[in-house]
């Protein structure tokens, strides 16, 4: 009869958790770090009472959301490892890492707003990049990457086109894509014909419009 209790108990719970973590998530996102575990309840519809017996301060909530994103990134490595096609591997594992960037504009404050930001990225990176250097031995074994690119060239990458991602966000959102086709080119042992850019080049005004927000000169 106690399992028989206890086992919505825990459903419930768990549900809870996930209403909290997606309620920070979707906060974070909108305001910045800022937001207190107040906030964070009223918008995930609990108790104030629920989320500190699941989060006792807002520290433990963004390790735990840290970690489901390390975690996600991590998912998308281990399938890229294991795509028969070692470049196209490569290729959609720097898309779908800057796709998570692009949909979840919190990801870069979650990841260094925070004192413990450093140290939770270093972790992160030690997991990551056994996987990365796997990634780049097996597409330049195939002949398929230039012999001269190294696992830290696609970190290089990453910030690189990270730094679109955040840039472009208001004025082309998908203007990483453009850049990501333009080095995974340069990659490539034998590119082959150019494709045609997935989207376009910012125009003169949208370069202004960038200046003028600040967005290029407050970073």
């Amino acid at each position: 009869m106690a399992a028989t209790v206890e086992r919505p108990l825990r459903k419930d719970a768990e549900r809870n958790r996930r209403r909290i973590l997606d309620a920070a998530a979707e906060l974070f996102a909108e305001r910045g770090l800022g937001v207190t575990l107040n906030d964070i309840a009223h918008h995930a519809d609990v108790g104030v009472g629920t989320v500190y017996r699941r989060f006792p301060d807002k520290d433990v909530l963004i390790d735990a959301l840290f970690e489901e994103r390390v975690e996600e990134m991590l998912a998308l490595a281990q399938q890229a490892l294991e795509d028969p096609d070692p470049w196209h591997g490569l290729a959609s594992f720097l898309e779908r890492g800057l796709e998570l960037q692009a949909r979840d504009k919190g990801l870069k404050q979650l990841l260094l707003g925070t004192p413990q930001g450093c140290a939770r990225v270093g972790g992160a990176r030690e997991r990551m990049v056994p996987i990365v250097t796997a990634l780049v031995a097996r597409a330049r074994d195939a002949g398929q990457l230039r012999a001269d690119i190294e696992p830290g060239d696609v970190a290089v990458a990453q910030w690189m086109l990270g730094a679109v991602v955040d840039y472009g966000r208001e004025v082309s959102p998908e203007l990483w894509r453009r850049y990501l086709r333009l080095l995974l080119r340069g990659m490539q042992a034998a590119p082959g014909p150019p494709d045609a850019f997935p989207v376009p080049a910012l125009t003169v005004e949208q370069l202004d419009e960038l200046f003028t927000s600040g967005a290029l000169t407050n970073r």
